[in-house]
């Protein structure tokens, strides 16, 4: 019995300090119910440390959305919509190619994008053709290279397809 209680205490301890590590680290990382969003491409800067409630991003390891108090992240942008979740209820669309999205530890966010548009400045025929050109362009392909760079053509021209909808 007295071993018993002694587990139990230090169970209990143990407990009690991973949950006062947990709450340290979390003070420490700088977790805040807003986040600052930073969101530019080459043609242009779309918000700069903008606050926001949400933004959800395209990656290659799969669609997520991002919070405040967002686990600090890394992930590679694939060609697809980034929707951004206004504080005052509004929610933004842009169409990005490609680029990175960073979530810092102090709760701020940097989507940057090779090139991005809002989604309502996309033509669904131009982007139709966009990738029945692209299309082309992958079945003529005659070398390695070539066809890897039709192929994206042809990834990014979907998604712009699919966008434009």
């Amino acid at each position: 019995a007295k071993m018993s209680f002694a587990i139990k205490s230090a169970r209990l301890l143990t407990s009690a300090v991973n949950r006062n590590a947990a709450r340290l680290v979390t003070q420490n990382r700088g977790y805040a119910d807003e986040m600052a969003f930073t969101l530019a491409a080459a043609n242009k800067v779309f918000y700069d440390a903008a606050s926001v409630r949400q933004v959800d991003v395209p990656s290659f390891s799969g669609s997520f959305g991002i919070l405040p108090k967002h686990v600090p992240t890394l992930a590679v942008l694939r060609p697809g919509v980034v929707s951004v979740y206004e504080n005052d209820g509004n929610v933004k669309k842009v169409f990005v190619s490609s680029g990175t999205v960073t979530v810092n530890e102090d709760a701020s966010v940097q989507v940057l994008a090779e090139e991005a548009h809002p989604i309502e400045n996309l033509d669904a025929s131009a982007c139709r053709e966009i990738l029945s050109s692209a299309q082309s362009q992958l079945s003529s392909a005659s070398t390695d290279t070539d066809r890897a760079e039709a192929q994206i053509a042809v990834e990014v021209a979907e998604a712009l397809v699919k966008a434009a909808e």
